[in-house]
């Protein structure tokens, strides 16, 4: 499947309303598990303490979420909630003039923008100044942070920062004596609380925690290690592995034999000539004349314009059987595997396996009796390598006869099958804003690939692939309106290769919790980040 109306197969095949696994969804509702206790302690903490306060964990883990939820919850008539971003620049001359910018105050200084906050406190206001994507701060910025958070008797803001687990290595490096600061570190989900996650985002798109199994749930849990962010992406991709192979097993043939009308009028046609020749075989005893053949059962061959057509095992189509002089190129079914044919595929080969140019395809070849020579009854048709069943053969008398020469007999050549393609060496990651994307694009959507780290800078994507190498790439996507840079390794035919090969993979490499993830999955994700 490819990833041009990925979303639409993957709503209808699931009888979904929406994507429930999409960063933004309609009606959306918070999950309270392990995140109503933080925001409620945040609410408590800044009504309460005067320290700045840091909300850290992984990538995917929800700190975006928490940050919108404390805002939707604050009292909108008392409470202005300034929300700035790091991700841009993360020094303290942009940060403060965005904080500048939102309040309308002149300067982008520190005393500037507490004169404001003095002013808003007469008034009864309060200011919630949220910065996301701190981990990207500099000592500056989290210098002039710790400064508004400190504020004047008269007024402050409350800081919050939201922040991956590098966050806190930048703040201790400011060496702080006193505490100035407190640290709130998120927790993943238990796999109780993942199923339930699961099941109230299946409810808002219109089905139930049923479409996945008591071991796909533990299997999402055990490969996103409870993070919100990541359960989504893998429960995105279990439900189109599945439909997957739910697809790929209703496309199978039906087992059992249904031979198609023609044939089986040729193959009656067959039986009465058989019936015949039985019926004037000469009886025992009685003398044959000397000039007279042998009777043989032939197959019917028309008016000598069309061929007689035979079907071969492990076919759906019937091939042509060379006649006379004539010559027609037959592909046997253990040629075409040969020559990296894939099941239920005609001419065109397998992956990545091509027939090499200047070998010709296996040929059946008729050779004519020699001028002067009359040809005796038409031979057998050759039978084909793969054939188990072998043809019914009609016993004849002996019979005297004069020396009388044979008929050529019919030659099979066949020519060796064609050796695969040398495999293409992986690809160098190639540098720029979309990564690899091509190489994903050119892939079957049914591969693996293991997906190693996900990150938003795509310089450390860059910088890790490079360090890597091998079979590492990366690729771009969107997360909660955001680009997300992720590192994946390998590209399998089977989820099992792929689980066999993150046992090999470096232990810095592994310690980050790779896991399996199909091709159609990245397509998809490439297509919505268009």
């Amino acid at each position: 499947m490819t990833s041009l109306h990925a979303d639409e197969a993957f709503l209808d095949h699931y009888q979904l309303s929406h994507d429930p696994f999409a960063p933004r969804v309609p009606g959306f509702k918070f999950f309270p598990a392990q995140r109503k206790p933080v925001l409620a302690q945040l609410h408590h903490l800044a009504r309460y303490s005067h320290l700045m306060l840091v909300v850290t964990g992984p990538l995917g883990s929800g700190k975006t979420l928490l940050r919108q939820a404390l805002a939707a919850s604050t009292n909108k008539q008392s409470v202005q909630s300034v929300v700035v971003s790091a991700r841009s620049a993360g020094d303290a001359a942009s940060i403060l003039g965005q904080i500048a910018q939102y309040l309308d105050v002149a300067e982008p200084q520190v005393q500037s923008i507490l004169s404001k906050m003095v002013q808003l406190a007469l008034t009864g206001q309060e200011v919630y100044l949220l910065v996301d994507d701190a981990e990207q701060l500099d000592e500056s910025a989290l210098q002039a942070l710790l400064e508004l958070a400190a504020g004047v008797p008269e007024g402050r803001p409350h800081v919050f920062l939201f922040g991956e687990p590098s966050l806190i290595a930048g703040l201790d490096e400011l060496n702080i004596e006193e505490e100035r600061f407190h640290i709130i570190e998120l927790a993943p989900y238990s796999e109780d609380e993942t199923r339930e996650y699961l099941e109230q985002r299946l409810v808002g798109a219109g089905r139930g925690i049923e479409v996945f199994s008591r071991e796909q749930i533990a299997d999402i849990h055990e490969n996103a290690d409870g993070w919100p962010g990541t359960i989504n992406q893998v429960a995105r991709d279990t439900l189109i592995e599945a439909m997957i192979a739910s697809r790929t097993t209703a496309k199978r043939p039906a087992m059992g034999f249904k031979m198609p009308k023609k044939h089986v009028l040729a193959l009656s046609a067959v039986v009465v000539v058989a019936v015949a020749a039985a019926v004037l075989m000469p009886r025992k005893g009685d003398k044959a004349p000397e000039d007279a053949p042998a009777a043989q059962a032939q197959l019917p061959l028309g008016d000598g314009n069309s061929s007689a057509a035979i079907e071969f095992s492990g076919s759906s189509q019937p091939k042509p059987l060379p006649l006379g002089g004539q010559s027609q190129p037959v592909m046997r079914e253990p040629l075409a595997q040969a020559a990296g044919m894939g099941e239920g595929e005609e001419g065109s080969p397998a992956g990545d396996t091509a027939l090499q140019p200047g070998n010709p395809p296996p040929t059946v070849t008729t050779i004519a009796p020699p001028q002067g020579v009359s040809a005796g009854p038409a031979p057998a048709p050759a039978q084909p390598v793969t054939s188990t069943a072998k043809p019914a053969v009609t016993q004849q008398p002996k019979q005297t006869s004069p020396a009388k020469p044979e008929p050529a007999r019919t030659q099979v050549a066949v020519a060796k099958p064609a050796p695969k393609a040398a495999e293409k060496p992986a690809e160098k990651s190639a540098s720029g804003g979309s990564g690899n994307s091509a190489w994903y694009t050119g892939q079957k959507p049914g591969n693996y690939v293991v997906q190693i780290l996900g990150t938003s800078s795509e310089a450390s994507a860059q910088a890790f692939v490079k360090a890597q190498g091998g079979d590492y790439r990366y690729f771009r996507k969107s997360l909660q309106g955001k680009p997300l840079y992720v590192v994946t390794y390998g590209n399998f035919a089977n989820r099992d290769a792929a689980v066999a090969a993150i046992k090999n993979l470096p232990a810095k490499v592994q310690a980050g919790k790779p896991w399996p993830r199909t091709v159609a999955s990245v397509q998809q994700e490439l297509a919505s980040a268009r």
